[in-house]
């Protein structure tokens, strides 16, 4: 066995120590594994060779074949630049370098045979190339052939002579000593099934294609190997954890639950509200613990079926817990419960960083007691002073916003871990969410509440404000708020405040006969709380805001959501802030204000939100736009995902069919311990047993 992931990429023939440490700083290779599965990110093909006559300069990239004739050294100071005068019998053209000339003259000579490649440009009547690349005919015999890879290196790394070329040489080198080698990593039977060609010809053809057709045949093993193998490690997890932990069997259904559903129901639920209860029902009705992600768009329902879920832990003489990552959403949660809740036996508690020293040396005994039933809070749930006397259910609402650090406390707050349903509002591509969640059963909220008007969404250029303002007029004459939001951006905090202060002052002087308020992320959770009661009241119209707002705002008689510079948002976050309005009967409005200048990308974004209210429509949008490292953040975990080929955008029947062939080699073979499934298992523990195996927790 190789055990390529034990040799340090130091010891590779032209790394050593110097550039083993750029590498290792800069793309986070430190092995021979690493550099291998540094793929290239695009190909040129390099099987033709130009003339120097046949030079135009709207040629992409050409490569000529001849001698330099001359060096000279053009220019004074930093416009200092050397020219070397290339010929390769049709004519003559200049090679530049702007850098690095004393490198240059020390490997290139005059009167030796080239290979040059780039990219022309015409300079007067002169034809150029600026920083070509420039091989021996001998060196270059791996590459003049065909297909040619580019790597991506940084700013460092180019400062430092270490360039895709220099990628390409190593790579060459390691393929080389490997020699076909390596051990076939899939069993035959799924190398047959899915039509895959073999690991060392895969890696021979990612690095240097012998063709278009074997770089496609590559691009497919690879891509399915890093998919299955996720799949594989989430699926054979879960089934671990299924075998391995008791969970707390919720036998009833009894008065708390029964009582509620019967006579406090606020409304008719929906027919996916009712299927996702019956599926949590099923779930904590199993014996084994429930790990549930809830994903529903703003105003769905979930908080509905989240008390629901609680209800159920109360009948079977269990706690519930929600923790939630803000105050303010924490508020609203305990405030809603409470609402629903009223007239029933049933005592709610919240806890949060504000809440005083008196009242929590009230709460936490009783919560220790059994008194207090069901805990709303934020962090201040996790501290090793809170203790239940019987933790049945924990509800973690918004949850990327917490490290699965944070999380895994609360599951050690029992005995018997509690049941886990993970809520979010953010809608997840299902590509991305059997990625990140592939460990989770995933529930959907699909549909909204009966009497919900769509909410009507507008694309308005900052020229037409006055058109804006009147409108804002018109709805607050007939009773409405409005919200108005300015973006945030990391680092350039003061700029953004003071936008939001000149709107501020702006919105007072154009409507002084209403009240305006501001709330944003710099002010005391005192003051922003007394901000948010006065709109909440209704006794500020108008609400001036950065993002702040984006989650657990509920003003139902706010109708309108502005949101200035809207092209500086991405499409999630604008789908987010637009759920803060359309929350009661009233035909709801959210204008999109942006300047008229706009690329290509923001155009399309703000089309879409204007096209549609659908957050799973608009999130699949978000990944083929901005692509899954953006969105990776919907999950912090020990582990995350390090996709180095596959593309969730594009790749999702790949992903299925991975996903589909992992749970068939699992329900035949649960630990992989089949003489054919040996190596999966031997893959498993290379890929993963370095890390923390969080899925065991989450």
């Amino acid at each position: 066995m190789l055990e390529l992931e034990k040799r340090s990429v130091v010891y590779l023939p032209g790394v050593g120590p110097k550039r083993g440490e750029i590498l290792k700083k800069e793309l986070g290779i430190q092995s021979y594994h690493d550099l291998l599965y540094y793929f290239p990110y695009r190909y040129m093909d390099r099987s033709r060779f130009y003339s120097v006559r046949e030079m135009d300069e709207d040629m992409p990239y050409i490569q000529l074949k001849g001698q330099i004739l001359t060096f000279n050294e053009l220019g004074e100071g930093r416009a200092k630049r050397l020219v070397a005068t290339f010929s390769d019998g049709t004519g003559t053209m200049d090679l530049v370098w702007f850098k690095g000339h004393k490198f240059v003259k020390d490997k290139l000579k005059t009167g030796i045979t080239y290979i040059v490649f780039g990219k022309p440009a015409l300079f007067g009547s002169r034809y150029n190339i600026a920083h070509p690349e420039v091989d021996l005919v001998e060196q270059s015999e791996q590459i003049s052939g065909g297909l040619v890879p580019y790597y991506n290196t940084t700013e460092l790394m180019k400062r430092t002579f270490i360039n895709s070329r220099v990628i390409q040489n190593l790579q060459f080198a390691l393929l080389d000593w490997i020699q076909g080698k390596r051990e076939e990593i899939l069993p035959e039977a799924i190398k047959q099934r899915v039509g895959l060609i073999e690991i060392n010809e895969a890696m021979q053809n990612i690095h240097f294609p012998q063709s278009t057709d074997l770089l496609k045949k590559a691009q497919l093993r690879l891509k399915f190997d890093e998919l299955f193998f996720l799949q594989l490690n989430m699926l054979k997890t879960a089934k671990l954890r299924q075998y391995k932990y008791q969970g707390i069997l919720f036998a009833r259904v009894g008065d708390y639950f029964n009582t509620f559903y019967k006579t406090k129901l606020p409304f008719e639920l929906t027919g996916a509200q009712k299927r996702v209860v019956k599926e949590i029902r099923t779930d904590m009705g199993s014996g084994r613990q429930m790990n549930r992600l809830l994903q529903g768009d703003v105003g769905s329902g979930k908080t509905l079926v989240g008390l629901l879920s609680m209800l159920l832990a109360l009948d079977n003489g269990y706690q519930a817990c929600m923790m939630a990552p803000t105050e303010i959403l924490a508020n609203q949660h305990y405030i809603t419960l409470l609402e629903f809740l009223k007239g029933m036996d049933v005592r709610v508690a919240l806890l949060t960083g504000s809440i005083k020293k008196k009242q929590r040396a009230e709460l936490l005994p009783a919560l220790e007691k059994g008194e207090i039933q069901i805990l709303i809070g934020t962090h201040a749930l996790i501290e090793n002073s809170v203790n239940f006397a019987s933790l049945g259910l924990v509800i973690i609402d918004e949850q990327h916003r917490f490290g699965v650090e944070q999380r895994s406390k609360l599951w050690n707050k029992n005995k018997l871990l509690p049941h886990i349903l993970v809520m979010t509002a953010t809608p997840i591509p299902r590509t991305l969410a059997m990625t990140l969640y592939g460990d989770l059963d995933v529930s959907v909220i699909d549909e909204l509440p009966p009497g919900r008007k769509p909410i009507k969404t507008l694309h308005r250029y900052d020229n037409r404000k006055a058109e804006l303002y009147d409108f804002i007029r018109k709805e607050v004459k007939i009773g409405r708020q409005i919200y108005v939001v300015y973006p945030l951006i990391e680092g350039n905090e003061k700029l953004d405040y003071k936008d939001l202060e000149a709107g501020f002052e702006l919105y007072q002087e154009l409507f002084p006969s209403y009240t305006v308020c501001m709330v944003h992320g710099k002010m005391k959770p005192k003051d922003k709380e007394a901000q948010m009661q006065r709109f909440s009241s209704g006794e500020a119209q108008i609400l001036m805001a950065t993002t702040v707002i984006e989650v657990g705002v509920n003003v139902p008689n706010a109708s309108v959501m502005i949101i200035e510079s809207a092209e500086r948002f991405g499409l999630s976050q604008l789908h987010q802030l637009r759920g803060r309005v359309g929350r009661g009967a009233d035909q709801s409005y959210c204008i999109l204000s942006s300047s008229f200048k706009l690329s290509a990308e923001t155009r399309k974004r703000l089309e879409i939100m204007v096209a549609t209210n659908d957050g799973f429509q608009i999130a699949e949008a978000d990944l083929k736009l901005r692509g899954y490292g953006d969105l990776e953040g919907t999950r912090q975990s020990g582990e995350g995902i390090d996709l180095k080929i596959a593309n969730l955008a594009t790749d999702g029947q790949l992903l299925q069919l991975a996903r589909d062939i992992a749970s068939e080699v699992l329900a035949m073979d649960p630990m992989l311990e089949h003489p054919s499934n040996r190596c999966l298992q031997q893959r498993l523990a290379q890929l993963f047993t370095k890390k923390i195996n969080w899925g065991m927790i989450s």
